[in-house]
């Protein structure tokens, strides 16, 4: 996550959408008083700042329902304020009304049957090259991205989601809006590794279908198709 009061915007961070490298980027426009949460292991120049301390847990159990009390109480126990990947909902509910309303939010999606492919060569990676494709479908540990930019009704609440597909002419028409200067290159690409040919290839038909019932939500949203 990324709060700048500089260029007055907040960047949720979604999982296997270049989130970090656009992180790292951000990280040096940033001033001392802006918000960055962690990155590990650590990427340079990035450098966390001010994202430790305590909050008003009522309005975040209000928002979620009560369906993030324990995370929440351990959160605050922790002073974990902000972290890496938290939800834009709990965002809201953690700074300043004036803030959340007069910042820019936004955040990135990717097509999830090219990102689930990703994320399981991320696995693999972790896993030393020790886990089949198949294995890793039947974890069920997929990178649902919606649930960290919309609210329990399935609302979008931040401002714009990016698309990984054409990351960075969405960043330039963001970064221009915000007066960030932008080359058209974040010049950097932190924690990728290669993904070679087209993902469709990679599934069977059994597969495919699995992917679109899980990720129903988000091609409901965005409108993408295999």
């Amino acid at each position: 996550m990324v709060l700048s009061h500089r260029y007055r915007f907040i960047f949720i961070k979604t999982k296997k959408t270049a989130g970090t490298s656009i992180e790292v980027f951000l990280s040096e426009i940033c001033a001392d008083d802006d918000v960055l949460t962690p990155i590990r292991p650590r990427v340079a120049p990035h450098r966390p700042r001010n994202y430790a301390g305590s909050f008003n847990p009522l309005p975040e159990l209000i928002a979620t329902r009560g369906r993030s009390i324990f995370s929440t109480f351990k959160e605050l126990r922790h002073r974990r304020r902000y972290y890496n990947h938290i939800p834009a909902l709990k965002v809201r509910a953690r700074v300043p009304r004036s803030v959340w309303n007069g910042y820019f939010k936004f955040c990135v999606e990717r097509n999830p049957w090219d990102k689930t492919l990703s994320h399981y060569h991320w696995a693999r990676h972790e896993r030393a090259g020790a886990l089949t494709f198949d294995e890793y479908l039947t974890t069920g540990r997929f990178c649902v991205n919606h649930p960290r930019y919309t609210d329990p009704s399935g609302r979008t609440i931040v401002d714009r989601v990016l698309r990984y597909e054409r990351l960075n002419e969405d960043l330039g028409e963001t970064f221009e809006a915000l007066g960030i200067p932008f080359c058209g290159d974040l010049g950097v690409r932190a924690k990728a590794r290669p993904v070679r040919g087209d993902y469709r290839r990679a599934y069977t038909d059994a597969q495919r279908e699995l992917i679109a019932r899980r990720f129903a939500e988000e091609i409901r949203l965005h409108g993408y198709t295999f």
